[in-house]
């Protein structure tokens, strides 16, 4: 069905030639030539609402802002209106943004900048459209988003082995999604009714691992003062997440493949065998093949684990996904409770489609809840977005600084932000990793790094 645009100018000349162009494009046309017209649109006394409109500000009567206030006032927050305006009239712009239209045209204007903006504006709603689908069938935020090749080939082996009780193993970069996949599996399988426990490898010493992964008798060890369940125990009739399994220990590796083969094993200091019926899925970022080879992986434990391999690809590779993304995103992390989602302006998408993202996923997510606080929920522009990494990896000129009038104080806590955030950068996100990197304690570098994005965010 062809999309209804109503073209709202109070110069007959302009109507006549967007009216011929917009209908070569294959779009029904309409005409209005005051403010109160378009409203009238909008109010339900035409038959057909348009899917958009095309209004010039300077309209007779009620101006192009008096009907953004008065449809904004009406319950419609973000609208299907592109606003036109005389060449340099940025404030206008602007406002009208603010009061919820979608983008605006400078006149004069060449006619492809029209249907330029057009066509943006029918993918940002078909986008929109298909994310509101997405959480309404999940009814969770948490939801694989992409329709790139590579997705279309996880979602096939997920939905073919959902249903199995067949071990997984999920490689991929760190911030790909791996415990997403996880999430996504648990909840499709017929394990689905029993809990899904996770557990990160990386961050357990190995003498509190195998307590944590198979529990504990009272008096096991010093501080044993209680019988403890262990993390396979607990997901008895679910799934386990074993996440960064290839950070275990060999001695570690050995229990598990006992767990994994028999499943069953005997909680620390204790002579009881305990059978569990539970789903395994694994996950590492780790080429664990090259592990085996430097003697730092079990062949057999991998072997057991690798029943059903999925490798996820970085984001770098499926960079046709991030405008899904960035709109599942502009939902989640919305400025407030009951606020609209942040809109996005296209210099701001343009920079996110050329970064090259090594943080994937999850540091597209960051950038965008990022993005919604400096925006405060409004329209991100492109100085919105900032990479963190980059900024730490920026030459400092300590003249400027001082020409500026900055002082050492505040110098010294912008050096400080970009050091922490280059640490974290290299570390892949992992705090406790990027602490050792600038040899500080990890909850001295979670309180300094909390700090900090305080004060970014002016909270």
């Amino acid at each position: 069905m062809a999309q209804n645009i109503l073209i709202a100018d109070d110069t007959a000349a302009i109507r006549e030639v967007l009216r011929e162009a917009l209908t070569d494009e294959g779009y029904e046309v309409a005409e209005a030539s005051t403010g109160e017209e378009v409203l009238a649109a909008f109010n339900g006394s035409d038959e057909v609402r348009p899917d958009l409109v095309l209004m010039d500000i300077r309209m007779p009567s009620k101006d192009g802002l008096e009907v953004l206030r008065a449809l904004r006032s009406a319950g419609d927050s973000d609208l299907p209106i592109i606003v036109m305006t005389a060449f340099g009239s940025a404030s206008t712009a602007i406002e009208a943004m603010k009061l919820g239209a979608f983008d605006y045209i400078a006149k004069p204007f060449e006619l492809e900048e029209v249907t330029v903006a057009i066509e943006r504006f029918f993918e940002r709603r078909d986008l929109s459209d298909r994310v509101v689908r997405l959480i309404a069938e999940s009814t969770r935020d948490e939801i694989l988003i992409g329709d790139s090749p590579a997705m279309q080939e996880i979602y096939k082996i997920v939905g073919r082995v959902a249903r199995s009780d067949a071990t997984v193993l999920v490689s991929g970069e760190t911030g790909t999604g791996k415990e997403l996949v996880a999430t996504v599996l648990h909840r499709n399988s017929t394990y689905a009714a029993g809990p899904l426990i996770k557990v990160n490898c990386a961050a357990l010493p190995e003498t509190l691992l195998e307590s944590e992964l198979f529990g504990h008798e009272k008096g096991a060890f010093t501080g044993a003062v209680a019988q403890r369940k262990g993390r396979f125990e607990l997901a008895n009739k679910g799934t386990i997440f074993l996440d960064e399994v290839g950070e275990l220990t060999l001695s570690t590796q050995k229990k598990l493949l006992r767990v994994l083969q028999e499943r069953e094993f005997e909680r620390v200091g204790g002579t009881t065998t305990i059978k569990v019926d539970t789903r395994v899925v694994a996950a590492t970022n780790k080429d664990l093949p090259r592990e085996i080879e430097a003697g730092n992986f079990r062949e057999d434990l991998y072997y057991r684990l690798n029943v059903i391999a999925m490798e996820l690809p970085p984001l770098r590779e499926r960079h046709t996904d991030i405008p899904l993304l960035v709109e599942h995103f502009l939902h989640k992390h919305r400025y407030g409770r009951t606020s609209a989602p942040a809109r996005i302006s296209q210099e701001a998408m343009s920079r996110l489609l050329t970064h090259d993202w090594p943080g994937n996923v999850r540091e597209l997510e960051n950038t965008i809840e990022r993005a919604v606080v400096m925006a405060r929920g409004g329209i991100i522009a492109e100085d919105n977005i900032t990479f963190p990494g980059q900024e730490a990896r920026r030459s400092v000129d300590v003249t400027q600084a001082i020409g500026d009038g900055t002082t050492l104080a505040d110098f010294l806590e912008d050096m400080e932000s970009r050091l922490l955030r280059e640490a974290l950068r290299q570390a892949g996100g992992n705090q406790a990793v990027a602490a050792g990197l600038i040899n500080i304690d990890p909850a001295d570098f979670r309180a300094r790094l909390k700090r900090t994005e305080a004060d970014d965010s002016g909270v």
